[in-house]
């Protein structure tokens, strides 16, 4: 098992500034948070990071950015996935993997493939890729599973797909998956609500939305949970519940970057289609954080 990617990994928001631009300061500050805050990995271009409304030309500027500003501190993770294989495939093969630790590839959306389409996809990708893959399942986005049976099959003929990021919220199916998955395979949780649940189930960790402003209080209780104090993990859990809860009400990623602008990290700017959390949202979201004593 690859325990870099063990714990508490960070899917990386992207700050921008009033005129859309990214914010490289602002981004800079935001991993330094992370860093310093005891995560265990960075996840760069996930759906947190605005990845749909980036070019690659940005994308390669911000990866750059991140390698720069990380400076070896944790391993990176870099997101590159889609609907059409072909163009992933050329995606892979566009970006400098220097410095980059593992591939999170998302199941292709939109156009619904079978479970034989999914396999085929990953199986393309895992004999292309220059670095391990980790799935990435993720149905209220994409509007087909990744099922249990097609994730094991791919854990067990590919060894460059390293584990998966299971954000479907069917905790029988990731119970399936980490009953029979080969012993080096990680599974992750892609829901911070159900980290501790899938954590008492055997899961290794997680890619976290709320991680990016608090990076010390989801840290504990990701790595109390995994040396088995479950006790310390679920009263950080009830700790966070209400918070977790806000960020994702009128999507992802505007909770998180109320929070982060609560924490002076960056502000709440978002390329169109997306906007900033309505101010009720906006002043639950501060009680809550005040309510937990996070700031």
């Amino acid at each position: 098992m690859d325990n870099r990617f063990r714990g508490l990994g960070v899917a990386l928001v992207t700050p921008f500034r009033t005129d859309g631009a990214i914010d490289h300061a602002a981004l800079a500050k935001v991993i330094d948070h992370q860093v310093s805050g005891g995560i265990d990995y960075l996840v760069v271009m996930g759906t947190t990071g605005e990845s749909a409304t980036i070019s690659i030309e940005e994308k390669k500027q911000l990866l750059a950015k991140v390698i720069e500003v990380v400076h070896d501190r944790v391993p990176i993770v870099f997101g590159i996935g889609g609907n059409n294989t072909a163009e992933v495939l050329e995606q892979m093969r566009a970006f400098d993997m220097d410095g980059v630790a593992a591939v999170l590839s998302v199941s292709p959306y939109y156009n619904k493939p079978t479970q034989e389409g999914i396999y085929q996809h990953y199986k393309a990708l895992a004999q292309a890729s220059p670095r391990p893959i980790i799935l990435y399942n993720v149905p209220g986005r994409t509007m087909s599973n990744i099922s249990a049976e097609t994730t094991l099959r791919l854990a067990r003929d590919f060894k460059n797909i390293i584990g998966i990021k299971e954000a479907s919220g069917n905790l029988d199916q990731v119970g399936l998956i980490l009953k029979h998955r080969p012993k080096d395979f990680l599974v992750i949780s892609g829901d911070d609500a159900l980290t501790l649940p899938i954590l008492a189930l055997g899961g290794d960790g997680v890619i976290s939305v709320v991680g990016n402003g608090l990076p010390k209080a989801f840290a504990r209780l990701v790595h109390t949970a995994l040396k088995g104090d479950f006790e310390t993990a679920r009263q950080e859990h009830l700790k966070l519940i209400e918070l977790i809860t806000l960020l994702f009400v009128e999507g992802n990623p505007g909770g998180i970057k109320e929070v982060l602008k609560a924490l002076g990290l960056c502000d709440v700017y978002m390329r169109l289609p997306l906007v900033p959390v309505g101010e009720g949202t906006a002043k639950k979201i501060h009680q809550a954080l005040a309510d937990a004593e996070l700031v």
